[in-house]
């Protein structure tokens, strides 16, 4: 008897399932996704428990026939690719045709749908991957799927589930990122009472359809003048969010929701420039508020990558981290920073001048800009020598030093006092947390 076997069909989707279905907030983000793809204009999530009990995600999309509602519990089953050559181009979240199976093997799963222009709908009910019904029902045009008992047939991987309260708290933080990246969809989000008896929900997240991202951007967040708007289009590529203005503090700190073709992604690229943008600005550590969308052909990014197609692959992965960070850097304000160079100094060939070592090597004591009045109060000799700002031309240095032909010499406290000129200070880089 060989030992390797095929392992049974509902045994394969739980394995997928685990790949696929991490926590119900995965649950709504498939189920989600798949009504944005069916046209829905309203999508309505009822969550008990946390999810944990029951999931419900209805909409008002295209909805299916009863062919392809059989068909849509089906491992790779799906209407969005059809061929090798549909995966260069991926316009729709889903297309692998393997969440509904994936759920289905680990609920109490019940869908319900009817397709546009047809009079009756199908139920098809699912449990722990077994198929148990299929039959002929009064439904209102879309889909309503059920997900009762999440991993009730895994106990191992239901005991990591987090508390009610936080696993909610990831469907709601789900939802409002589904919702910013589609205004023209209305979203609502309620926490039933079913499981305890009280028989009423509680309404999490309300929003009616959005004119634009502006409208939806207020609907979720308020006023908000701490973050500016941004906008850059170059090389293919088109970016328009909202970031966390720099301030006197430095830039708020909160969430980074970044859109790539209107699909939620966590991606090193991006995050590499961001984070470039705010160096010279912040604290490395800090995390700035952000809310990007970036829109690029489908042909130059690759979102076959993942499991739960939360990250992507860039074509150009460069381009993309320099338009984003010149992007940034535009709204931010910030320009080049000045150009620090020598100016350089007259020597007389015949005579030649003894090299002199600067600051605290030669002997010198090198001078706090902080506490100028201090050291010429003391008598301090303190040494002036020859740098000059690139932007603005204006020399710093001593004038004795050009009469002499040579190197600059050491001024006292009356020659400070008259040419001192320190000019404000531009960080060039951070080591530590300390601006240099």
């Amino acid at each position: 008897m060989p030992k390797i076997q095929r392992l049974p069909v509902h045994l394969a989707n739980q394995i997928a399932a685990g790949e696929v279905i991490e926590r119900p907030a995965s649950v709504v983000k498939e189920l989600v996704e798949n009504a944005l793809d069916a046209n829905t204009t309203r999508i309505a999530v009822t969550v008990d428990l946390g999810g944990k009990k029951l999931l419900r995600v209805e909409d008002n999309g295209d909805g299916m026939g009863a062919e392809d509602a059989r068909l849509a519990i089906e491992r790779h089953a799906t209407s969005k690719i059809a061929t090798s050559d549909d995966l260069g181009a991926i316009r729709t979240l889903g297309f692998r045709g393997e969440a509904l199976p994936s759920i289905a093997s680990v609920s109490h799963f019940t869908l319900r749908t009817r397709a546009r222009g047809e009079a009756t709908g199908t139920e098809v009910k699912v449990d722990g991957g077994a198929l148990t019904s299929v039959r002929e029902i009064g439904a209102p045009e879309g889909t309503c799927i059920d997900v009762a008992d999440l991993f009730y047939n895994l106990p191992a991987r239901r005991k990591f589930l987090k508390s009610d309260t936080a696993e909610t708290t990831q469907v709601s933080r789900l939802m409002t990122q589904m919702a910013l990246g589609y205004p023209a969809v209305g979203f609502s989000l309620t926490s039933a009472g079913f499981a305890t008896g009280s028989g009423h929900g509680r309404t999490l997240l309300e929003c009616p359809p959005a004119a634009g991202l502006g409208e939806r951007f207020f609907q979720l967040f308020g006023e908000r003048p701490d973050l500016i708007e941004m906008r850059k289009e170059a090389a293919g590529l088109k970016i328009h969010g909202y970031i966390a203005a720099l301030g006197d503090q430095g830039p708020v700190r909160g969430a980074q929701n970044v859109f790539v073709n209107r699909r939620i992604v966590k991606d090193r690229t991006i995050a590499h420039a961001i984070s470039e943008a705010y160096t010279v600005a912040t604290i490395k550590e800090r995390s700035p508020e952000v809310h990007l969308f970036i829109e690029i052909a489908p042909d130059r990014v690759d979102v076959n990558v993942h499991p739960t197609k939360a990250e992507v692959r860039f074509l150009e992965q460069s381009l993309v981290h320099e338009v984003l960070r010149r992007g940034l850097g535009d709204a931010l304000g910030q320009g080049r920073a000045t150009e620090l160079q020598f100016t350089p100094f007259s020597a007389r060939p015949s005579e030649p001048q003894p090299m002199a070592i600067p600051g605290v090597l030669g002997g010198a004591i090198v001078g706090n800009r902080w506490a100028a009045q201090e050291m010429i109060s003391a008598g301090r000799d303190i040494p002036s020598y020859g740098f000059s700002n690139a932007r603005d031309g204006a020399a710093m240095q001593s004038p004795d030093s050009a009469a002499t032909g040579g190197l600059p010499e050491i001024q006292g406290a009356a020659g400070l006092a008259r040419g001192i000129d320190i000019r404000p200070m531009i960080p060039l880089g951070q080591f530590r947390d300390t601006f240099i």
